[in-house]
């Protein structure tokens, strides 16, 4: 009797067709392929600086429409604010008003609006100011704490709060004094400060005369 030799049958198209089922059994077993990791994080809340509408808390009490730098990040940010100053005030004191009412909002808590955004201040505890001795220029206004012993986040926020205002001269620079009898010097504020106030001090230079 005459044995044929056994012949292996191809791997043919059948085979590959059973390839995409045996993968499948496999993932259903607990077998699962490798995925990318997506976990980035919670989307933030609040774009960093920018107040989703105005702060209906700022505008409660009618006044002089103004504004004040306040730090967000690493910059100054205006934010919208009002000081009250009586009809009929003269100019010299009128400015010397405003300076204190800016002072103020610099040194108050921001709203809770404008602390979710990132708003800060540097500008700590009660300054008050006032205007010019017998001497001085006209237009000086005399802070109860010496500029040069602000930080330099305070002394820019108060030099370019004061010379975006009608505290300032005509050119937007401010003379500051202190209580002593240091030198007065005339800031002004560039966009230099405005975003880097940490590195960057206003520049300022000696008033030597009235």
């Amino acid at each position: 009797m005459t044995v044929r030799p056994t012949t292996a049958r191809p791997f043919g198209v059948r085979g590959l067709l059973a390839l995409p089922v045996l993968a499948a059994l496999l993932t259903g077993c607990g077998i699962r392929s490798t995925e990318v990791p997506t976990d980035f994080g919670a989307a933030p809340s609040r774009v960093q600086c920018s107040l989703a509408e105005p702060d209906v808390s700022t505008q409660t009490t009618r006044g002089l429409p103004v504004q004040v730098f306040l730090l967000c990040g690493s910059s100054l940010v205006a934010v919208d604010r009002t000081v009250r100053v009586p009809d009929g005030t003269a100019d010299s004191q009128r400015r010397v008003l405003v300076a204190q009412g800016l002072l103020d909002e610099l040194a108050a808590t921001p709203s809770s609006p404008e602390r979710e955004a990132g708003y800060t201040t540097d500008v700590r505890g009660a300054i008050a100011v006032g205007g010019p001795r017998a001497g001085d220029p006209e237009d000086t206004l005399r802070l109860s704490n010496t500029p040069a012993d602000l930080t330099s986040f305070a002394l820019a926020q108060i030099v370019c709060t004061f010379s975006d205002s009608a505290a300032a001269e005509g050119d937007g620079s401010v003379i500051l004094g202190g209580p002593g009898r240091d030198p007065l010097r005339r800031y002004e504020c560039n966009d230099e400060v405005r975003s880097r106030p940490g590195s960057e001090k206003p520049p300022s230079a000696e008033v030597t005369s009235g």
